[in-house]
This record gives structure tokens, C-alpha cells and sequence, in this order.
């Protein structure tokens, strides 16, 4: 039960901070938990893509090995089928209402499969990877929904611009993913340092985009200041 716990806290510490940036106009809670849920069901299709495209690793020697394992096994199957349950699930949603929205769904979907992908690893591994994963690789995967939610939330209210937001709320998280992966793969000591500033690029710029759609919300408008300016102007 201990280590479950320390599998799934860092879903829901993550989870509850994104649900508080929602500020102006909070997505229906079952909505919250079908994401969730989606994320954690796509975990069953993803096992078997993986090990159908490992069956080519062979075929990959030296560097290229962590490379195709990092961008093309990992990073380039999971984004997908997040990308995949996203647009399914949300993408006419009513509830998609506002740029920030693609966020909190992309995100959700994230932790979805962390959850389970980290409870796999800990019951598995115990207490030291429950750790260190609970500061590394579970944010790292909610970063990489930040991203495909901070492109698809803008696609969606963008029509000129919606191919190429969408090609890069596919394409930027699978970079993402495949770097963080490939950096770990190499199993080389020197790039440990790189690893660990690549981390806290991602968390920073997660922050940002959260911040921007988070402002730029058509919900954000007080418009008691805005009333009490046009009363004093009369």
C-alpha cells in the first residue's frame, strides 16, 4: 500500500496544481478523472506498439540504439497515443472552451499514464526509484502534456494556424520525450549534467506555457475594474 502511495502522489500533487491554474473556468471533474482514466488505458496498447518496434533494435548499432529506443520505441509511440486520446476525447468537447483547457486535458491524459507507468516501476524496483521518478520522470510526462496541450489548446480557437499547431503538439513532445530518454539510454556519466539541466529546462518552460495560456484566458477580465474605469470616464 506504501509504495502505491508513493507511485500515485506525485499524479495527484501535479494534477491538483494544474487544476488550480485553471483559475477562471475549472473543467467538470468527471472529465478530470475520464482523462485520467484514458491515460491509464492507453498504457494496454502502448506495451504492445513498444515491443513490436524493440523487435528492430538489433537492426541499430551503437548510438543509434538509445536513439531509436529513446525517439522512436518510447517517446514517439506514448505521445502518439496521448496525442490519439486527446483528440478523441476532448477535441469537440463543449467544455474545450478556452485556450488553457488543452492544457489541463493533455496533461491529465499525461499523468493518466505516468500513474500507472510508475506504479509498474515501483512495485517493481521499490522505494529509491519511487523517489527519484517522483522528481524526474512523473513531471517530465506531465511536462510533455503541458506542451501537446499548450499547441492543441490554441489550434483549437486558431483555424489558419491549426495544421501546423497540431504538427507541433505531436512533434515537440515526442522531442521532448525522446530527448529526456535518449540522455538516460546513452548510459554515459558526462551527460548526467546535461540530463539534469535538460530536467529543469522542461519543468521551466512547462511553467511558462502554463503562465501564457493561463493569462491569455477569455475568462480573465474583472469586469468590476473594467465597469468602474467606464463609470469614471462618464
Amino acid at each position: 500500500m506504501n509504495l502505491l502511495l508513493l507511485s500515485l502522489a506525485p499524479v495527484f500533487i501535479i494534477g491538483g496544481y494544474i487544476y488550480y491554474r485553471d483559475k477562471y473556468d475549472k473543467e467538470p471533474l468527471q472529465l478530470l478523472w475520464k482523462a485520467l482514466l484514458a491515460g491509464a488505458l492507453i498504457v494496454i496498447p502502448v506495451i504492445f506498439v513498444e515491443q513490436l518496434l524493440s523487435l528492430f533494435l538489433p537492426f541499430f548499432p551503437g548510438i543509434l540504439n538509445p536513439a531509436y529506443h529513446g525517439f522512436v520505441v518510447a517517446a514517439f509511440t506514448e505521445e502518439s497515443f496521448k496525442f490519439l486520446a486527446l483528440f478523441l476525447l476532448f477535441w469537440k468537447a463543449n467544455t474545450f472552451n478556452e485556450k488553457f483547457d488543452g492544457i489541463v486535458y493533455a496533461t491529465f491524459i499525461s499523468l493518466g499514464f505516468a500513474g500507472v507507468e510508475n506504479v509498474m516501476y515501483v512495485l517493481q524496483y521499490g522505494v529509491s526509484t519511487g523517489i527519484t521518478r517522483a522528481i524526474t520522470a512523473v513531471p517530465a510526462h506531465a511536462v510533455f502534456g503541458v506542451t501537446m496541450g499548450f499547441y492543441v489548446g490554441q489550434a483549437r480557437f486558431y483555424d489558419k494556424q491549426k495544421k501546423e499547431l497540431l504538427r507541433k503538439a505531436i512533434g515537440m513532445p515526442i522531442l521532448l520525450h525522446g530527448v529526456y530518454d535518449f540522455i538516460l539510454m546513452t548510459g554515459y556519466n558526462w551527460l548526467l549534467a546535461f540530463w539534469i539541466a535538460f530536467v529543469v529546462f522542461l519543468y521551466f518552460s512547462a511553467l511558462k506555457r502554463i503562465k501564457t495560456l493561463s493569462d491569455q484566458s477569455i475568462f480573465n477580465t474583472d469586469y468590476d475594474l473594467l465597469n468602474e474605469k467606464f463609470t469614471k470616464k462618464q
